[in-house]
């Protein structure tokens, strides 16, 4: 589906949908370096030196920065879904060190769905994102759910 297309609804969704973009996203030094100083200020992402100093042997991007730059993705992922907003994230697992230079790509796959019991023009999907590096190495791996619009033969109310 292009992005041309019209979203899929919750109807047309089934578990075990997946959805995934083909660009990548690259981290680089500068950005890891901006969004620690704004965000996540711990010397392992701001300081090269001290980096090496520690375990990590150099500069690391901070598990937000790569929930930020899957969140990027997420936005350029196909078939897109018409998700009216995002109400929650659960189980964020940092996998893997990121550093400047690597080139993050994503899948997510629907792993339930289940109608609104207060909307009946919503459903709620979740999902399963994982991402991955340049080497296919799972860096971040995190559970979604989405608030997501309902077909409108799907809300009619049967009684």
């Amino acid at each position: 589906m292009s992005s041309s297309e019209t979203p899929l609804l919750f109807d047309d969704i089934r578990v075990g949908t997946v959805m995934s973009t083909s660009e990548e996203y690259e981290i680089t030094r500068e950005e890891v370096i901006e969004v620690a100083r704004r965000w996540d200020p711990m010397p392992i992402h701001l300081d090269e030196a001290a980096a090496t100093a520690t375990e990590m042997a150099g500069l690391v991007a901070s598990t937000l920065h790569v929930l930020f730059a899957s969140m990027h993705l997420a936005a350029r992922e196909e078939p897109k879904v018409a998700i009216v907003a995002g109400i929650g994230l659960d189980d964020v697992r940092a996998l893997h060190r990121v550093r400047p230079g690597d080139r993050l790509r994503q899948t997510a796959e629907v792993i339930d769905l289940r109608p609104s019991r207060s909307r009946r023009d919503r459903g709620i999907v979740r999902i399963r994102r994982t991402v991955r590096n340049q080497d296919g190495v799972e860096v971040l791996t995190y559970s979604g759910t989405w608030l997501v619009e309902r077909a409108p033969s799907s809300s009619l109310d049967p009684s």
